[in-house]
């Protein structure tokens, strides 16, 4: 008889991890024990070298499905002489951490108990097993366990018990599990009840659905958060909770009860219900179907081709879309706010916004908002990191001092990094307001203390103005630790080589391409191509600097940034222009003379602002009133036409001064009001442009290739959401033999930013940008 002992570290705890140990042990006759400790899964077992070595192999080839297993540490020991296998008590080991799971979808076996009439869960809100349910947003500490979650305010009934300690059952260790008799209680509330619970259990989700079928907007509290929920084919409905969040035109996202719903509406393609049906669930951004248009509401994403999907991944929502279908899901708050967590918060900050509220009473300690993914060439391209993925670790190339990175301002998200282990958080938000801030730093505590990381250092971008980069000062000041400042691009450019796992050491030619960054002296820089890697970047070329119109307003105005462009071009602002004719007589002698003047303006070479000022120039979109929306239109625009023929013209000038390449947008502009006054339709023109950006990029890294013998080309910043460009810089670049790295799984907008900051930071913590403690 042998004894081994087995240190497993991964995402090992709240996966169901124990009790298929227990049963692996018990099916080879092995005896021993295992058990939860802080940072990972402890195992002892004993018995024939044969069975153990057996043990050993099965262990990390027939782990459940949700586990991920990044190490197994090994030693022998003397037989103890038991005679069964147990499932032991967890430990604490102080500042050892180990990795959580998000919260997943409901398994099929556990719908299919939903919807049985004979089981004893029948229509139960809150059934879950070891395969599916919240984890990630009902974790209060860690080792995984009942007491540790917001669980702990429900004791097991005996049945559930007896499921709990039962090896063959499929609820053997899951510490969420519930029945009617002994778990959380669902309850409907409406104006008229003055918070009063008005009808529980499965009586509420029928006055749910009542509501939502007579065109009525209802809060609906779910796994990671509230959402604002109505009929997805009411106009009315849709109009009145724009209205009421104050959304503007932003699309909304929609619920649809299955793929099958989904396909009526959009084009899915195979990789597209993949990542539908998966369990992270998140929203897929989809094609939308021409002619479904009596199926949602024209008012869920106006102006856009298309639409935002996901499945129901909660008991309850299966239980609303049952035979209904589909609902507008999103979040509940109203715009700029975080999403209401508990259901006073909901009751006070939704009063207005909701007609009925469908609450119950087990604590959600995380907020999490959905994910959203788009797929590009049969691969996830992450829109949105949250529910679903965080707070899975990303693991990187290189080993890391403990720092916190604070992210940017808009998409904001953080990351705790020590070791090869980089813990991106969920969504948070746009960093914008006290209340935002609040639930940030509530983030930030419950991951520090989940995985035990103290940070030495804080990452922050140079922005004067985020509210995240102050927030991170003070903070690393109050605890007299470092403040590292990593320039925004270069954040972004890092966040791709980790995922991918470039080493350390290595230069890539990055392309970033955004909306607004800190450049060298105050400038706005988002039009960047970089070589280099963590260390340091060389910017080898960017887009030519353009004076713009740099106020808050000035931004979300496509035509005033059109006009800045149009004059940098030395093209006069014409009246057959559309960008000229969105713009009054006055606006027009006012932004002439700030630009001639130098009054309001920044130089900015950023890609994304050119987007906007094109979209305007073709008359395509004038005034956004949410991020990238002019770009989005000009993609739409670009996808309708098609690839754009390559005839030679609209093509980006290219200046070489100094070792530094400048694209010239000049030559492109010319040619589009050229195009324009030819009568040529503005789809082909914006294809064009898309292909003017996409041959920019290729000529660049054709030239860098040959000075500095690279091959490989990243692509990142959130002008590559756009897959109609992002499929055409990749096209082009394959051609000439360029490896090509895109992002597949942190976003390439600034909810990637954080991961980018942490290498940078944690690579160099000597950096030039570094503050010293105090």
């Amino acid at each position: 008889m042998q004894r081994r002992r087995l240190v497993v570290r991964g995402v090992v705890q709240g996966v169901g991890f124990r009790p298929f140990v227990a049963g692996l042990a018990r099916r080879l006759g092995l005896a021993g024990f295992v058990r939860n400790e802080s940072g990972a899964v402890v195992i002892e077992v004993e018995g024939p070298d044969a069975a153990l070595d057996g043990f050993a192999s099965a262990l990390p080839r027939d782990r459940p499905s949700l586990a991920t297993i990044d190490a197994i540490e090994s030693s022998r020991l003397a037989p103890g002489g038991e005679a069964t296998f147990v499932i032991g008590d967890s430990t604490v080991v102080e500042g050892r951490r180990t990795s959580i799971p998000p919260d997943v979808a409901t398994c099929d076996a556990c719908l299919r108990e939903l919807l049985d009439p004979d089981d004893r869960r029948y229509r139960y809100p809150f059934l879950n097993c070891t395969q599916c349910g919240p984890r990630f947003t009902i974790i209060t500490d860690l080792p995984y366990d009942r007491d540790a979650t917001t669980m702990a305010a429900f004791p097991m009934c005996e049945a559930c018990r007896r499921e709990y300690d039962d090896p063959g059952d499929r609820r053997h260790h899951a510490e969420p599990t519930a029945c009617p008799a002994c778990g959380p209680r669902l309850w409907w509330e409406d104006h008229e009840s003055h918070g009063q619970s008005s009808a529980p259990g499965v009586d509420a989700i029928d006055l749910a659905r009542q509501a939502l079928a007579t065109g009525r907007i209802v809060a609906i509290k779910g796994i990671g958060g509230v959402h604002l929920a109505c009929d997805a084919r009411n106009d009315d409905a849709v109009v009145a909770l724009r209205a009421r969040k104050g959304r503007g035109d932003k699309p909304f996202a929609v619920m649809v009860p299955s793929t099958a719903a989904a396909l009526a509406l959009c084009h899915v393609s195979d990789a597209e219900a993949v990542q539908l049906e998966s369990r992270a669930r998140p929203i897929v951004l989809l094609r939308r179907r021409s002619g479904s248009e009596d199926r949602v509401s024209a008012h869920v994403a106006p102006g856009q081709d298309t639409l935002g999907l996901l499945l129901p991944y909660a008991p309850l929502h299966a239980l609303l879309l049952s035979t209904d279908g589909p609902l507008v899901m999103t979040s509940g708050n109203r715009a700029d706010e975080p999403i209401a967590r508990t259901n006073e918060d909901a009751r006070a900050r939704l009063e207005a916004l909701a007609d009925g509220f469908l609450l119950h009473d087990r604590d959600i300690h995380a907020v999490c908002d959905d994910s959203v993914v788009r797929v590009f060439r049969d691969a996830p391209l992450p829109l949105r990191r949250s529910r679903g993925f965080a707070p899975y670790p990303v693991h990187v190339p290189v080993d890391l001092s403990p720092v916190l990175a604070v992210g940017g301002e808009l998409k904001a998200t953080f990351c705790l990094a020590a070791g090869r282990d980089a813990y991106l958080s969920q969504h948070i938000g746009d960093m914008e307001t006290l209340e935002t801030l609040i639930a940030f730093e509530r983030a930030a505590d419950h991951l520090m203390r989940l995985f035990a990381i103290r940070p030495e250092l804080v990452a922050i971008d140079p922005h004067p103005g985020y509210l995240s980069s102050r927030w991170g000062r003070e903070w690393a000041l109050a605890r007299g630790i470092p403040v590292v400042t990593v320039q925004h691009h270069h954040a972004h450019h890092a966040s791709l080589l980790a995922e991918h796992g470039v080493p350390a050491g290595e230069s890539v030619i990055g392309v970033v391409f955004d909306g607004t960054g800190y450049g060298d002296e105050g400038s706005i820089w988002g039009g960047e191509v970089f070589v280099g890697g963590y260390e340091s970047v060389r910017r080898a070329a960017h887009l030519m600097a353009t004076p713009l119109p740099a106020g808050h307003v000035d931004v979300r105005h496509g035509a005033r940034l059109a006009l800045a462009c149009l004059a940098a071009a030395g093209l006069t602002w014409d009246d057959d222009l559309p960008c000229v004719r969105a713009c009054s007589a006055a606006e027009r002698q006012v932004i002439g003379q700030r630009i001639a003047h130098r009054l309001g303006t920044a130089p900015s070479s950023s890609m994304g602002r050119l987007f906007d000022a094109v979209a305007s120039l073709l008359g395509v979109h004038h005034v956004s009133e949410f991020e990238a929306q002019a770009a989005m239109a000009l993609e739409a625009a670009a996808a309708r036409a098609g690839t754009a023929p390559d005839d030679g013209t609209c093509r980006f000038g290219l200046v070489e001064e100094g070792g530094t390449i400048r694209l010239d947008p000049a030559p492109v502009l010319r040619d589009l009001v050229d195009a324009l006054r030819r009568g040529i339709h503005r789809d082909v023109l914006a294809a064009r442009f898309h292909e003017a950006v996409a041959r920019a990029v290729h000529a660049v890294a054709l030239r860098l290739r040959t000075s500095t013998s690279i091959g490989t080309v990243g692509l990142s910043g959130g002008v590559f959401q756009n897959v109609v460009l992002l499929d055409r810089v990749v096209s082009l670049l394959e051609q000439d033999d360029f490896r090509v790295l895109t992002h597949r799984q942190v976003p390439p907008n600034d909810g990637g930013l954080s991961l980018g900051q942490a290498v940078v930071a944690g690579v160099t913590p000597s950096s030039p940008w570094r503050t010293p403690a105090g």
